[in-house]
């Protein structure tokens, strides 16, 4: 998979891409996924969507319906095929567990993306999110040749905060009322790596990972 420094990267057909960890893989879904994942989101419906913006009003929710869920797996392989976004379901031992997303990707000047992640709360604890976002690292600066990836949180999701801690992102500070979640503007805590502390930590992170 090749990669243009300030531009789009080449990126092969969703289903060609495979990225490993020790223990996870993340690959785009398939629409023929939905019951598998379906099964996770509805599980864990209570859990995740206080940490979730709302659903517009009128839009199927993905988890109920099947065509919408396809139609949610067809957008992700045209933000894929733009360069805009990568989103990738997150795999343990072959199933279905979360999801990890590179979103917001910005060219140009900046070259910078969020990740976002969410799993399973039956595997939660197992650190297979850290392993994830480090995967996703990898991808984002050595495949796509970002500058700079934040991950932002709401102060008290101590869960997804354990993430970045385990990996030891850098705090930037917080940001007042960033993000609309659960019909609230909540202030959210952004952390983030750049390739240069990439470069210095790649080796480690890794070691300890991948």
């Amino acid at each position: 998979m090749s990669g243009s420094r300030h531009g789009h990267p080449s990126i092969a057909s969703g289903a060609a891409i495979r990225l490993y960890g020790r223990r996870v893989m993340l690959r785009p879904l398939s629409p023929t996924e939905w019951e598998q994942w379906r099964e996770v989101r509805l599980h864990n419906e209570q859990w995740l969507t206080r940490w979730e913006p709302l659903r517009p009003a009128g839009l199927a929710d993905p988890a109920h319906d099947r065509d919408a869920f396809a139609s949610r797996c067809h957008a992700r392989d045209r933000d894929r095929q733009t360069g805009v976004a990568f989103g990738f379901g997150l795999f343990v031992d072959g199933k279905v567990a979360g999801e990890v997303n590179l979103n917001g990707v910005v060219r140009g000047a900046q070259q910078v993306a969020t990740i976002g992640y969410w799993i399973d709360q039956r595997l939660a604890g197992n650190r297979y999110v850290p392993e994830a976002v480090v995967v996703l690292l990898r991808f984002a600066f050595e495949q796509l040749h970002l500058h700079r990836v934040e991950i932002c949180i709401v102060p008290r999701n101590a869960n997804s905060r354990r993430v970045v801690e385990v990996l030891a992102l850098r705090e930037e500070g917080v940001a007042l009322r960033f993000l609309e979640i659960n019909g609230v503007w909540e202030d959210h805590i952004r952390y983030a790596i750049t390739a240069e502390e990439w470069q210095e930590r790649s080796p480690a992170l890794t070691a300890n990972w991948l």
